[in-house]
C-alpha cells in the first residue's frame, strides 16, 4: 500500500517538476516600457533602471557567476566596453547570484560593470528570464536591448555567450542608424 502512495507521490512531483521547466517564459515585448527594478550590484550600492534613463542599457541575464558560458559572455561585455561607452550605453548582467558572489566574480574576471543580484528572482521573472528547478531558481540566458527613453528596443533569447556582445553592438548600431539619419 505504502510502496503504491510513494509511487504515486513520486509520479506528481515529477508532473510538476517537468511543467514548470517546460511552462512558457514570456519576454517583454520590443516597443513596450522595460519595467523598473532596483536590485544591489556587487559593490552593494542600489542600482535602478530608471538611473540609466538617457543611455541605452544593454540588460543581459545569466544562470551563474564563474562557470564556463557565463564567464565567456562577462569577458565579452567586458572586452567590449570602450565601445558600449562609444555609443552611450551601459552594461548591466542580472543573475540569482548573490552580491558576494558578484564581487568575487568580478575580481577574478576584471569586470568593471554592474552585476545585479537578483536572489529572489523577481526582476528575472519579470522579464520572463528564470528558469525553476524546483529546489533552484536561476537566471535563463537572454537579454534586452533598452533605448534612452526605456523601452524594450530588441530582446535576445537563448543567447550565445561567446559571440553575443558583438550581435548586440551590431544591433545597437542597426537601431541607431535612423536617428544619424534624421539629425543630417
Amino acid at each position: 500500500m505504502w510502496t503504491i502512495v510513494v509511487a504515486a507521490a513520486g509520479v506528481i512531483l515529477l508532473f510538476i517538476m517537468s511543467t514548470r521547466l517546460r511552462s512558457p517564459r514570456v519576454l517583454p515585448m520590443v516597443g513596450s516600457d522595460a519595467h523598473d527594478f532596483s536590485l544591489r550590484c556587487q559593490d552593494g550600492t542600489q542600482v535602478r533602471l530608471t538611473d540609466f534613463r538617457g543611455q541605452w542599457v544593454i540588460l543581459y541575464f545569466y544562470p551563474k557567476d564563474s562557470t564556463p558560458g557565463c564567464t565567456a559572455e562577462a569577458r565579452e561585455f567586458q572586452h567590449d566596453q570602450a565601445e558600449y561607452e562609444k555609443r552611450n550605453a551601459v552594461v548591466l548582467g542580472v543573475s540569482t547570484d548573490d552580491e558576494d558572489s558578484h564581487s568575487k566574480f568580478c575580481a577574478k574576471e576584471g569586470l568593471h560593470f554592474r552585476l545585479l543580484a537578483d536572489i529572489a528572482g523577481q526582476v528575472s521573472g519579470t522579464y520572463g528570464s528564470l528558469r525553476n528547478f524546483g529546489i533552484t531558481k536561476i537566471s535563463a540566458r537572454n537579454t534586452f536591448l533598452i533605448d534612452p527613453k526605456g523601452r524594450i528596443a530588441r530582446a535576445f533569447a537563448g543567447v550565445n555567450p561567446s559571440r553575443h556582445s558583438a550581435e548586440v553592438l551590431a544591433v545597437l548600431d542597426e537601431l541607431e542608424k535612423p536617428q544619424l539619419q534624421l539629425l543630417q
